[in-house]
């Protein structure tokens, strides 16, 4: 049976009828403008979801690039710096001032005495500006020792026995300047008692009248005395001088110790090398005892430079250890010669290898003492000086590096004809003297002077037994004005490391701060604190030992491991590194999300249309 076909055109034109008789329902239905079925939230709802997922991404993103900082105490670092660069330290002083066998015997004429001097003092240029001097912190008292008894002024100093110059030993003491200081030192019992000394720290000058020329001299201790029959303007002049000339600022014009004469650390230690020298083994070997010199004399100076540093002692023997410089014989003086302008080359660096201590960290100190035993072709050899003398000591020093002594063999030139190498050993009197020198050179290297006199404009003192005193460790005034120096100069260092730190960290907000690196400086400024405590107080001593541990905390935080391990970089460069792994997917996802909400308002708006027309 034959099937009957549906035109191809009947379904077409029934649905387009059909069409046409439902849009025939609302008049005027526009389908740009309108819809019957509200839009639906499939599409959006995934393109937010994914937008969403990518800011909840962006916590961990950042957690991940997150920089750990240890908080500083930023505002007392900038404290302390502004406080150490606007107000020089200043440490309060005691001076005494006593007159024996004078007139005046009240009350009124000592308090006299006592302006007078005060008045004298402030006179002298810089002794206000400088760090490390009293300033204006400082009292004067005077005491007049007269036949009608003792007789003070309103500041009352320490105890003064009276009549204590007055006895039948005072001619024969007076002879000897030795003898006449450890007088005194008894007699003022180390200004230990007196109630306003301040830790004993008391500065004493005795004006003795007699009839003989002036001289004055300041002894081993903490006084100095004055002797001759002098008038009385000068004679307060004199004392004003020494009080500010030679017991503040120790002798020396400037007050302070400038940053290139201060052999000691960053790390507050000193490491002191000596060695001994052989240049040619071939010709002669020696040795020396050096734990005998240890124990007798370079222990005294490690326990009484100890405020100012961790000294460590050491010693070594080399041999093949030429000099650079020539050296040239002298007919007249028999010896070889070289002069002050071969100086610069005459430590051999190639071959003299002493850099080989282990006791020194980074950012300690190597102060090196060498014992230069010349060859048989070059023995004996002498210093010339520039005026064409020979030098006494036969040595020379290089500040922040040390200090040489060329000592010659006794009898080297008989001991040439040798034909082989002998072994000696330096004998003891030998080696002390060499250690003799090199006790000055150390005085020299810490800022101390090395002649034993001051000129000053009211003439001159003569500066009694340095060098010995400071081998029995017993060189109080002069400990007394190192101990004030090297506290202003660290704290300085401690100001300035700390105030580099500060801006540093704050420059670079993606630097790593450890908490070890936040305690160093939380230590060291109140180390600093202390130190500075210590100074009001007159405290000289525990005043440098708690400046020294400040700055070796500031350097230590400064040059920390970590700070030093990364690069650092901003937020712009993190930025830019990650920018070209998210920026385009997140661009993409971004427009989606925009052009999808645009998309919905405009559906939901033809479906109001919609509703609006069928109502």
């Amino acid at each position: 049976m034959a099937e009957i076909a549906e035109p191809a055109g009947t379904s077409a034109a029934t649905s387009s009828t059909a069409g046409e008789k439902y849009n025939s329902d609302v008049p005027d239905f526009d389908p740009k403008t309108m819809r019957r079925t509200k839009p639906g939230l499939k599409r959006i709802f995934v393109t937010l979801t994914v937008f969403f997922s990518f800011l909840l991404g962006l916590p961990f993103l950042l957690k991940s690039i997150e920089i750990y900082r240890s908080l500083l105490p930023f505002r007392d670092i900038d404290s302390l710096s502004n406080s150490i660069d606007s107000t020089p330290l200043l440490f309060p002083c005691r001076f005494h001032a006593v007159f024996v066998n004078f007139d005046a015997s009240t009350e009124f004429a000592a308090d006299e005495l006592g302006f007078s001097i005060v008045s004298h003092m402030q006179k002298f240029p810089g002794s206000y500006q400088n760090c490390g001097t009293c300033g204006s912190n400082y009292t004067v008292s005077v005491t007049l020792d007269s036949d009608s008894g003792c007789v003070h002024n309103q500041n009352v100093g320490p105890a003064w026995r009276c009549g204590a110059l007055k006895d039948s030993k005072l001619d024969e003491n007076l002879k000897n300047d030795e003898d006449f200081d450890e007088y005194l030192e008894s007699v003022l019992g180390g200004g230990c008692e007196g109630s306003l000394s301040n830790d004993g720290k008391v500065y004493t000058v005795v004006v003795v009248n007699r009839d003989e020329g002036v001289r004055a001299v300041v002894g081993k201790h903490r006084h100095g005395w004055i002797v001759g029959r002098i008038l009385e303007v000068p004679m307060v002049e004199k004392v004003a001088e020494i009080f500010v000339k030679v017991f503040v600022n120790g002798g020396k014009e400037e007050g302070v110790i400038r940053s290139e004469f201060m052999p000691v650390g960053a790390d507050g230690k000193v490491v002191l090398s000596f060695s001994l020298l052989n240049a040619d083994p071939n010709d002669w070997i020696y040795d020396w005892d050096f734990q005998d010199i240890d124990d007798i004399l370079l222990a005294r100076i490690v326990e009484a430079l100890s405020p100012l540093a961790n000294i460590s002692v050491e010693s070594q023997v080399l041999y093949h250890t030429p000099k650079s410089s020539f050296a040239y014989w002298d007919e007249k003086q028999e010896s070889y010669i070289f002069s002050t302008k071969d100086l610069p080359f005459f430590v051999n660096s190639n071959e003299w290898h002493l850099d080989t201590s282990i006791a020194a960290d980074g950012r300690s100190k190597v102060l090196h003492f060498v014992v230069y035993v010349p060859s048989a072709r070059e023995c004996p050899l002498l210093l010339q000086l520039p005026h064409g003398e020979t030098s006494m000591t036969n040595g020379f020093i290089s500040p922040m590096w040390g200090g040489v002594v060329v000592w010659n063999p006794p009898g080297c030139l008989r001991d040439s004809e040798n034909t082989g190498p002998l072994m000696h050993k330096i004998l003891p009197q030998d080696l002390k003297k060499v250690f003799e020198v090199f006790m000055g050179q150390v005085r020299q290297l810490f800022g101390l002077k090395s002649d034993g006199i001051y000129v000053g404009a009211s003439g001159t003192s003569t500066l009694l037994a340095s060098e010995e005193a400071l081998q029995n460790g017993t060189l109080l005034k002069e400990l007394d004005v190192l101990s004030r120096q090297h506290t202003c100069f660290n704290l300085l260092q401690c100001g300035t490391t700390l105030g580099s730190l500060s801006r540093l960290v704050q420059s670079l907000p993606r630097m790593i701060i450890m908490d070890e690196i936040g305690k160093q400086v939380t230590f060291s400024l109140e180390a600093a604190k202390l130190s500075q405590i210590n100074a009001s107080q007159g405290n000289f001593d525990a005043s440098a030992v708690s400046s020294r541990q400040a700055r070796s905390l500031a350097e230590d935080a400064f040059y920390h491991p970590s700070i030093m391990s990364v690069s650092y970089y901003s937020f712009e460069h993190c930025f830019a590194v990650y920018s070209p792994f998210f920026l385009p997917v997140s661009l993409h996802v971004l427009l989606a999300v925009v052009r999808e909400v645009k998309r919905y308002k405009q559906e939901r708006e033809k479906y109001k249309a919609w509703k609006a027309k069928g109502r």
